[in-house]
Parts: C-alpha cells; sequence; structure tokens
C-alpha cells in the first residue's frame, strides 16, 4: 500500500484526492498538508480520508517513508517543495506548469536523476478518450505530413479571478493565461507534433488591470519539418471554446472530433474525399476508449510506473518541454523578437529573476485576497 501526501489543498487538491480514492487497494491519502491547517483539515473531512492528518509544515513529511506526493501549490514553490521531496526519496506528481523557469525545471530534473525517483508533471487532458485517439490518427500518418498545427486556448476569467495572493505576478504566478491556461493545449501539441524550431509571439492585457501578466498572447510557430503553427492563449474569451486542428496533406483532423479529407479536381479546386474520411473514422472509432479519466488516469499512470516500472507518460522533460516553449512565447512577446530553440543556460529568460526582470509588466498588483470561497473550478472542455 503506498502512502500519499497532497501538499496543498486549494481548488485542483480534489481532483487529486478523488483521484487517489479511485485505487483504494494500492494507496492511501495520509497527509493533506496547507499553510492554512483549517483548509487543510477540511479536505480531509469532505473525503473521509481516515487516518489522515493536517499538517502546515510539508518538511515534517520528507523523513516519514512518503511513497509519493501530489504538489498543488502556487506555481512559484513547486521547484523547492518537488526537490525535497525526491531528495527524501519520494516520487512526485506535480501540478501544471512544472516550475516558474527551466532554472528550476532542470533543478527538478536533476533531484529525480540522482535520486532514483519518479518526476510526472500533470498534463490530465492527455488521459482521455478523444485525445489519446487524435493522438493515434496522428501517428498512423493516413494524413499525410501535417502541414498547420491550430491551437486555440481559449477561457474566460474575471476581474477578480487576479485578487487572489498568488496570481497575476511574474514572481508567484510565473506567467498568465499562457502559462497557466494554454499550458494544457501546448502539452498536447507537442505531445502529438514534436517541438518547433522558432517562434514570434504577442501579448497583451486587455482586462485584468490588477494583474502584471498577460490576459492574452498569440503565438506564430515553424516545426522541423517546415509546418507552421498558431497558438491562441486567452481569458478573455466568452464561451470558453478550446480545440486543436491538425491539418495533413491529406486530410484535417481535430478535436473536438472532427475529420475532412479532400482530393484536388482537374482546376487544383478540392472535392471529398470520402474514403479517405471513412479509413480515418474507422481507425478512430476501432480505438479503445479510455478507462481512468483526466487526474485519475493519470494517477493510474504514476502507480503504475511506481508498482511496475513502466514508462510515465508525462515524465518530468516532457514538463519542461512545455515549459520551454511558453518561456519562448514570452522572451519574444516581451523583446519582440523572433525566438529560435532551444534556450541556453546564458538567456535571460532562462531564470525566474531573468523573467521578472525582462518580462512586460503590464499593471501593479495593488491588493491582494488570502482565500476565495471554496467553489467547483473548470478544468476545460472534454476535447
Amino acid at each position: 500500500m503506498l502512502k500519499v501526501a497532497i501538499i496543498g489543498a486549494g481548488a485542483i487538491s480534489a481532483a487529486h484526492i478523488t483521484a487517489y480514492l479511485a485505487f483504494p487497494e494500492r494507496c492511501q491519502i495520509v497527509a493533506v498538508v496547507d499553510i492554512y491547517a483549517e483548509k487543510a483539515q477540511k479536505r480531509i473531512n469532505e473525503y473521509g480520508l481516515e487516518g489522515a492528518r493536517a499538517v502546515t509544515n510539508y518538511h515534517e513529511l520528507l523523513n516519514q517513508n512518503i511513497d509519493v506526493v501530489s504538489i498543488c501549490t502556487p506555481p512559484y514553490t513547486h521547484a523547492g517543495i518537488t526537490c525535497d521531496f525526491l531528495h527524501a526519496g519520494t516520487h512526485v506528481l506535480v501540478e501544471k506548469p512544472m516550475a516558474s523557469s527551466l532554472q528550476e525545471a532542470d533543478l527538478m530534473l536533476e533531484a529525480a536523476q540522482e535520486n532514483g525517483t519518479l518526476l510526472s508533471v500533470v498534463a490530465q487532458n492527455r488521459f482521455t478518450t478523444p485525445m489519446m485517439k487524435l493522438k493515434n490518427v496522428l501517428d498512423s500518418k493516413l494524413m499525410g505530413p501535417i502541414v498547420h498545427v491550430q491551437v486555440d486556448s481559449l477561457w474566460w476569467r474575471g476581474h477578480n479571478y487576479y485578487d487572489l495572493w498568488w496570481r497575476g505576478t511574474w514572481e508567484k504566478e510565473g506567467g498568465g493565461c499562457t502559462l497557466n491556461h494554454a499550458v494544457h493545449h501546448i502539452d498536447a501539441m507537442l505531445w502529438m507534433m514534436g517541438p518547433p524550431v522558432e517562434l514570434q509571439a504577442m501579448m497583451a492585457n486587455t482586462a485584468h488591470d490588477n494583474a502584471e501578466v498577460e490576459d492574452i498572447s498569440m503565438t506564430m510557430l515553424r516545426f522541423h519539418e517546415g509546418a507552421l503553427g498558431m497558438i491562441t492563449s486567452s481569458v478573455v474569451h466568452h464561451g470558453e471554446e478550446q480545440q486543436l486542428i491538425f491539418q495533413g496533406k491529406e486530410a484535417r483532423v481535430s478535436a473536438p472530433w472532427k475529420v475532412i479529407a479532400s482530393t484536388a479536381r482537374s482546376n487544383g479546386f478540392p472535392e471529398s474525399n470520402s474514403e479517405l474520411e471513412q479509413q480515418i473514422q474507422k481507425l478512430a472509432d476501432e480505438l479503445p476508449d479510455v478507462t481512468h479519466v483526466g487526474h485519475t488516469g493519470q494517477v493510474e499512470n504514476m502507480l503504475n510506473a511506481i508498482e511496475t516500472g513502466s514508462p510515465l507518460l508525462v515524465d518530468g522533460k516532457s514538463g519542461r518541454n512545455t515549459l520551454e516553449l511558453i518561456v519562448g512565447i514570452y522572451k519574444s512577446a516581451s523583446t519582440g523578437e523572433k525566438v529560435t530553440f532551444p534556450l541556453e543556460t546564458e538567456d535571460v529568460f532562462y531564470t525566474r529573476d531573468g523573467i521578472m526582470q525582462h518580462a512586460v509588466h503590464f499593471y501593479e498588483k495593488k491588493a491582494a485576497v488570502e482565500n476565495f470561497e471554496d467553489l467547483d473550478i473548470t478544468l476545460g472542455r472534454t476535447l
């Protein structure tokens, strides 16, 4: 029986607790940590975590032989807490984004390697049937070479969203909607496409004058094989319509699911290639559904890796790749320059201090609240 601790009792911790509770024969939550003891105890009571204790300082657990922790704290704390537990021999599942700088991400990767411990970064959107099917369809190459990818990570957040004490600052949140909302869709795009070689980006803050960070960004990408891409990240879009669209030379597929294939008439104009559409649809229909969805699927993947040595679907390196692309977006949008990859350790955007000094500060955060009412949060559409 694996001993589990939840670090951070905020809104997202509920998804982690529920996920571990889906595997009662394999793991047990023994502690919930939060700087506010009442929040930790509330989670214990809410989910009937018998035998679990509320802890205000995670350092108390470092010598308690905890097998795995879920880190659900603000982004600026991820690296320090992760490294402490990895060095203590504990496996770590850390919420997105894995860190607020590439320097911190590299320290996390080094800690995992040095101690033989597992590091997984939350990307729960991969663990859904539509995403798994889309990935398999792309891997089949039925679409031909990918020529364009479109990522729309469109959300809406009210002005008071950034009143929470750690949000809306480069120091504590690490960025705005690009880092903390589009991260999931950027992860999925990289999983399916691989990394770009260069990008050009713009960003703005159009509706949240209580935040230093962006509330919308747009990025143009170029990939190794010549494909182009576009990422739009936003918290100003009513309706929160998110999608990933992959245009292949022979066909187009997307999440939410749609397949369209075209062939050329004698004058070069398109007509439907129903045979290819049916072939792609047949492949998608025959692929199995995901058994455990979202955070539960990722926790299952983590437990399997601990128990059997099977691979992590989202490891620390994968999390770093996503962070590197986002840091590249911030660099380009702040400097007006085209950014090429990889970003080197000498880059001024490699460290958190460098980002704080060189990223555009749109507004000053003048006021903050300690906690919001404990309400449900949205985790995105089922793509």
